[in-house]
């Protein structure tokens, strides 16, 4: 049970981590800040995600490997590659549409930036204890 608690509050602070490097005032903000990252090399990039990596530590650990942890994979996998293509969109191709040039330019509330640490170890706790 002790290690439910330790790899949920591990967790939380990769997350908390996550959302600093991450925190801007509009979506392109966000994507310069992980463009930078991008630039120097993608590992760097997805080296700014160690939820993911600690994720994947936690499920073979424990050999847990429910629909919580398949959850938890899909939703970082996708969030990750999804911003690699808009960074390709916005940053390499140039190719940005009116509609996400709108959306590009809207503020993000900074509770945005927390919705990962209110998701993530919910389940993980769930995942755990089940």
């Amino acid at each position: 049970m002790e290690n439910v608690f330790l790899l949920t509050s591990i967790l939380i602070v990769l997350e908390l981590f996550e959302a600093y490097m991450q925190r801007a005032n509009t979506l392109y903000g966000v994507m310069e800040r992980l463009y930078t990252w991008y630039k120097k090399s993608i590992f760097f990039f997805f080296l700014m995600h160690p939820a993911f990596y600690f994720i994947l530590f936690v499920v073979i650990a424990t050999d847990t490997f429910n629909i919580y942890m398949i959850l938890i994979l899909t939703l970082k996998i996708f969030d990750m590659f999804y911003k690699i293509e808009l960074i390709k969109k916005i940053f390499i191709q140039h190719n940005v549409s009116h509609d996400l040039a709108d959306m590009l330019e809207w503020q993000i509330p900074s509770w945005f930036f927390l919705m990962g640490v209110g998701l993530y170890p919910p389940l993980l706790f769930y995942a755990l204890m089940g």
